[in-house]
């Protein structure tokens, strides 16, 4: 599971984050990713201020790690850059080439690059497993060079597996996954559909003879998100069985690829809501749930060693 997004200063490091954390960990999640946003003003800025507010604090990314392995759980550090005026990080970008007077790649991939070494030198301190180095940075994505810089960058002060988190439908788009040691990308793909992508996703990970995870894949618990799971603010009144549906479909699917490694599922925030409350809450985290109960029978058994058509015997 993902866990803290986005990464609010005050929301880590209390007793009802811990609380949210340990009922993670109770689903049989066995990996997390600690994720956090950094906030740059707009698509076209080239400073990133990571150490201002609202982002957490080193401490509290320190209090995170701990935490989820004292749980027992292996951690992906996965520091993301946000937009302030709501523009998706996606939309980050600039002319092909540096031109005089303008702002450029150069100059943001500078800036990227001191929030990226800061949060590896936490991770390799704090043992962390993985390092997530980007998210879903569509425009980003053809800066080849850049990104293998800043990947070599990486490996001089972090020492745990290297990862970049592409975004849905660019699998076979990013040309450096030789220079990751885990591709991965965000499976918000309509219920129904999984079969066509996971052929897709395959051949990229053929050519490249890489191991694969989700980095991302959800389904907010709203009627009608199952054929439009990445879009967080889709009308539609609360439905467990909604978002029931596509779990089932999609841990079916993946099922039957021996090489998908895993999923870091969309969500777990920090401040969960009551128990209670699950029934009408319409968002990504399956707390009290039907995808919930369903969450922790298939991770139960495929941490117990059984094969992973499990999954497709429980949908």
């Amino acid at each position: 599971m993902t866990w803290g997004w986005t990464g609010v200063r005050g929301t880590w490091a209390t007793p009802g984050a811990a609380d949210s954390m340990a009922k993670m960990a109770d689903h049989a999640v066995t990996w997390t990713a600690i994720s956090y946003a950094a906030l740059q003003a707009t698509a076209f800025s080239t400073d990133i201020p990571y150490g201002d507010a609202p982002t957490v604090t080193d401490d509290e990314v320190v209090w995170a790690i701990r935490e989820a392995r004292a749980l027992g759980m292996k951690v992906c550090l996965k520091p993301v850059v946000n937009v302030a005026d709501g523009t998706w990080r996606a939309h980050i970008g600039f002319f092909d080439w540096d031109v005089a007077n303008e702002p450029s790649w150069t100059q943001w991939f500078a800036a990227y690059r001191a929030f990226i070494l800061h949060s590896a030198r936490i991770a390799e301190a704090e043992g962390g497993e993985m390092l997530c180095i980007g998210c879903e940075m569509v425009r980003a994505d053809g800066q080849d060079a850049h990104w293998r810089a800043l990947i070599a960058d990486v490996r001089a002060v972090y020492s745990g597996l290297v990862t970049y988190n592409c975004d849905k439908y660019q699998e076979d788009h990013v040309t450096w996954w030789d220079a990751v040691d885990v591709i991965s990308s965000s499976g918000y793909y309509p219920l129904g559909t999984w079969e066509e992508h996971l052929d897709r996703i395959e051949r990229v990970v053929e050519a490249h003879g890489k191991p694969f995870v989700f980095l991302e894949a959800g389904c907010p618990s709203r009627e009608g998100s199952p054929a439009i799971p990445n879009d967080w603010s889709l009308p539609g009144d609360p439905s467990g069985a909604a978002q029931l549906a596509w779990y089932e479909d999609m841990f079916a699917a993946c099922a039957r690829r021996p090489w998908v490694g895993g999923w870091f599922l969309w969500d777990w925030p920090p401040r969960l809501y009551d128990l209670a409350d699950a029934e009408t809450n319409d968002d990504y985290c399956p707390y009290g749930k039907p995808a919930g109960a369903f969450l922790r029978t298939t991770y139960s058994a495929l941490g117990a060693g059984r094969p992973r058509a499990r999954a497709e015997e429980q949908s």
